[in-house]
């Protein structure tokens, strides 16, 4: 967009946004912009204003501030106006109604409640929490409460300025296709959002406080989808917990749920406290060991057994656990290695109790390893993929139970575990419980999470992940990013870290192949393959060692990721060290060359 183009679409934000606050930070910059305005004046007021906050794989997302780029009053509600429009337009003459809730961050319950009034002046009727309650818990109230859409004010793990809107479906799933593209439709279409009064709302029955008739079945349910009641009778006062919820939603639940399984957990107390600023981290993000270190500081003064985190929404479950050299110290769990024990302690518990599901099959992103389908074949379960974020895994549960698949776990890289079939997105607190009694089941056995991890690596193999990303941010931001799929489309690279490439998937083209080996003159590519995925802006490479990189932009930050997934012989001569020094010299011989991309 132009200068003129700009100036315009701030303006007209101006007229429209009620919020003062929002209101005035637009004048301001509009004002020096008018005069001699500096560049980064200008640069702020173009950040703000060159698109429309977009959904993706986890609905809005963006900074709080002023400006249709970003988190606001008005994008918020026109939001709703569209959503509430596109709604009535599915389900004409049918009495809606919808739940929200929200999270600990800046704005995140006025937000709420303006949402929650603009669906009362549609006519649907509101369930609004009382107070910030879990993402999860959210996803279960729309189902539990057989509401036809819900709305969670939250931005995750991102930092302090962030704040976001995700959208459910009636199935308590986020969004697909093409109810997404059909809501953003409406959105681009709202020309007036219609607003109602709170105590007005309340008077006509269609705004009503939701707390302990949710929180009790939420928890209840929880409790229920564990498989061995009896180790926390045996073995509960033995192992200790230390928990942080970095100063989210997880606290509520995570306590109730521990307590009433009989086990002792130590809450970090700076963090305890639910605080959007975030003041004792730098990101609010379990995946992060900087994130964990008050957490992790507090299990070496208790001798925990296990350090447990939640994001601030508590969909997200990062742990760690005492290393086996004795020091005290302790070692970090991947999303992926933690999926990987899940599933296997699921699919070994099923099936010694003799409940394992007709035709089982569980679930895992495109960018999760594929350690979890050898888990699976295992046990004759079906592995199944699907693309990032968790409403693809969702998607999946409902064909399950049109075509009679029993779903017994979904997982992704990025700490998102799923155990129950109640919630239809990554739950903390479930993944938290079922971890609680996974490390005792294992304790029973005079073994500990690293022990069968271990035991894991030398059955299957040595599997290390490792993830990479750099933000480019603004509207210059994307056209790097563009510009580097496209450059990768063009000339697609015969090696990574030496190692040769020998077949590509590109699911944005949906289309796969396999590539000519230039060091045999007799090997010639296969033809091209469908790609059985959604359309995605993602290009993955297998190496000829059994390596998968992938890349991908991210769908609710301005960065670029890629995601390195290794196997390694475990059997080799020297064992398990042996084989994470030799992933570990390709995994730096890999990043080396995504660097040369990335940082040029």
């Amino acid at each position: 967009m132009d200068r003129g183009q700009i100036t315009a679409r701030a303006k007209e934000y101006v007229a429209r946004e009620s919020e003062t606050g929002f209101r005035t930070e637009v004048e301001q910059l509009l004002a020096k912009a008018d005069g001699a305005a500096g560049e980064s004046e200008w640069k702020e007021l173009e950040d703000r204003f060159y698109r429309d906050l977009e959904f993706g794989t986890g609905g809005l997302r963006g900074v709080i501030g002023g400006g249709y780029n970003r988190m606001n009053r008005l994008v918020v509600t026109r939001a709703t106006q569209g959503l509430c429009d596109y709604l009535k337009a599915t389900f004409p003459g049918k009495p809606l109604s919808a739940c929200i809730a929200y999270d600990s961050r800046r704005y995140s319950a006025s937000f709420a409640l303006d949402t929650a009034l603009v669906f009362a002046a549609n006519g649907i009727k509101a369930w609004l929490f009382s107070a910030l309650r879990p993402t999860p818990e959210l996803s279960f109230a729309i189902r539990h409460l057989k509401a036809d859409t819900g709305v969670v004010v939250t931005a995750s793990h991102n930092p302090p300025k962030y704040n976001g809107y995700k959208a459910y479906w009636n199935d308590g799933s986020q969004v697909t296709p093409p109810h997404d593209e059909g809501i953003i439709e409406r959105v681009n279409a709202v020309k007036e959002v219609k607003f109602m009064d709170k105590e007005e709302a309340l008077a006509k029955g269609l705004l009503a406080v939701i707390d302990k008739d949710v929180d009790e079945p939420y928890v209840a349910m929880v409790k229920s989808n564990l498989f061995r009641p009896e180790l926390f009778k045996e073995f509960g006062k033995r192992v200790r917990l230390v928990y942080t919820p970095l100063h989210g939603t997880g606290a509520l639940h995570f306590e109730r749920v521990m307590k009433d399984l009989g086990l002792d957990v130590a809450t970090v107390p700076e963090q305890r406290e639910p605080d959007g600023e975030f003041p004792t981290v730098a990101f609010p993000n379990p995946e992060e060991a900087a994130a964990l270190k008050l957490a992790l500081e507090l299990g070496r003064k208790l001798k925990a057994d296990c350090v447990m985190a939640t994001d601030p929404d508590a969909d997200r479950l990062g742990i760690a656990v005492p290393g086996k050299d004795g020091t005290g110290d302790f070692i970090l769990i991947t999303g992926n290695q933690l999926g990987s024990l899940h599933l296997d302690y699921i699919l070994l518990t099923r099936t010694e109790l003799g409940i394992m599901p007709k035709k089982p099959a569980a679930i895992r992103s495109i960018v999760t390893t594929d350690l979890q389908a050898r888990i699976a074949h295992k046990y004759g379960v079906e592995s199944h993929e699907c693309l990032t974020g968790f409403k693809w895994i969702a998607e999946l549960m409902r064909k399950f139970e049109l075509d009679g698949r029993g779903f017994v776990y979904g997982s992704e890289e990025s700490y998102g575990h799923l155990i129950e079939k109640e919630v239809r997105d990554k739950d903390g607190i479930s993944a938290a419980a079922l971890t609680a009694e996974m490390t005792l089941y294992w304790k029973s056995k005079g073994k500990s999470l690293l022990d069968r991890l271990d035991e894991i690596y030398l059955e299957y193999g040595f599997y290390e992940e490792k993830g990479v990303s750099k933000y480019f941010e603004g509207a210059s931001g994307m056209d790097v990013m563009r510009g580097i799929m496209e450059g990768y489309r063009n000339s697609q690279p015969a090696t990574l870290g030496g190692i040769a490439v020998t077949s590509i998937r590109d699911v944005k083209t949906g289309l796969a192949w396999d590539v000519a080996d230039p060091a045999d003159p007799q090997a010639t590519g296969m033809a091209t393959r469908k790609v059985d995925l959604p359309a995605s802006d993602v290009i993955q490479w297998y190496l000829k060692d059994g390596t998968m990189v992938t890349v991908r932009p991210s769908g609710t930050e301005p960065k670029i990721k890629y995601y390195i997934l290794l196997r390694t012989d475990a059997g080799m001569t020297g064992g398990l060290e042996v084989a994470r020094a030799a992933s570990a010299k390709k995994t730096a011989a890999i990043l080396a060359d995504i660097r040369k991309v990335i940082d040029r």
